[in-house]
C-alpha cells in the first residue's frame, strides 16, 4: 500500500472529507493533514494550483478532488468495477461537484450580496440538483447510487447533504433538501450510521 498524505482545512465537510471518509472505512492508513484557516497561506504556495485538498502518493502530489477521490476509492474497494456502473457513479460525483462550483462564489461575498446570491441558488439550481441526485438514487434501488452498494458517489452526496442541513451555510434553509429530496436525507441517515463512519466521526468528539 503506498503511503498517503492527504492534505485539507481542519474542518468536516469540503472537497477532502469523501476521501477522508473513504480511506477511513477502507481501513487504510494515511497521514490526515489539516490545517487551519489562517494557514492556508502558506499551504497554497506549496500546490500547483493555490488550492486545496492535495493528496501525496508516496511523495507525488496530485490535485483534484474527485481524481483523488476515485483513486482512493479504488483503494479502498468502494469503486466499481464494472465500466457502466463507474460511469454512473462518476456522474454522480460531478453533479455535486458542479453544484459545489457554483456555491463556491458565495463564500466570497458578504450581506446582502451573499444572501441575494445564495437565495439565488436556493431557489434556482439547487432544487434542481437535489432532485436529479433523488431521482438516480430511487432509480437504483434507493440504496445505493451505483453498483448495488456503497461507493465513493454515495459518500461524495452523503457530505453534501450533511452540509445542506448544518446550518452553517447562511440563507440556506436547512429543510430544503427535506422539502425538495427527502430520500436523500434517509440516505444520508443510512451513511451516517455505518459503523466505521460512526467510528470515524467518534474519533474528533473525543478530542
Amino acid at each position: 500500500m503506498p503511503q498517503l498524505k492527504l492534505s485539507y482545512f481542519d474542518m468536516h465537510g469540503g472537497r477532502a472529507e469523501p476521501p477522508r471518509l473513504a480511506l477511513a472505512i477502507g481501513g487504510i492508513t494515511f497521514e490526515d493533514h489539516r490545517f487551519a484557516f489562517p494557514e492556508f497561506a502558506e499551504v497554497r504556495k506549496t500546490t500547483p494550483f493555490g488550492q486545496v485538498p492535495v493528496l501525496h502518493v508516496d511523495g507525488t502530489q496530485v490535485t483534484q478532488c474527485d481524481a483523488i477521490l476515485r483513486y482512493v476509492g479504488k483503494l479502498a474497494g468502494l469503486y466499481p468495477t464494472d465500466p457502466l456502473q463507474a460511469l454512473l457513479c462518476d456522474e454522480v460525483m460531478y453533479v455535486v461537484e458542479e453544484a459545489g462550483v457554483k456555491m463556491g462564489p458565495t463564500f466570497r461575498m458578504t450581506g446582502d450580496e451573499q444572501k441575494a446570491a445564495r437565495l439565488a441558488l436556493v431557489n434556482g439550481s439547487m432544487p434542481q440538483y437535489l432532485g436529479w441526485l433523488q431521482s438516480q438514487l430511487l432509480a437504483h434501488g434507493g440504496e445505493y447510487f451505483a453498483d448495488g452498494r456503497l461507493t465513493v458517489a454515495d459518500l461524495k452526496v452523503f457530505v453534501d447533504v450533511r452540509g445542506l442541513n448544518s446550518g452553517r451555510l447562511d440563507h440556506v434553509p436547512t429543510d430544503l433538501v427535506e422539502k425538495v429530496a427527502p430520500a436523500l436525507n434517509a440516505h444520508m441517515q443510512r451513511i451516517a450510521q455505518l459503523p466505521a463512519v460512526v467510528a470515524y466521526y467518534a474519533q474528533f468528539a473525543a478530542r
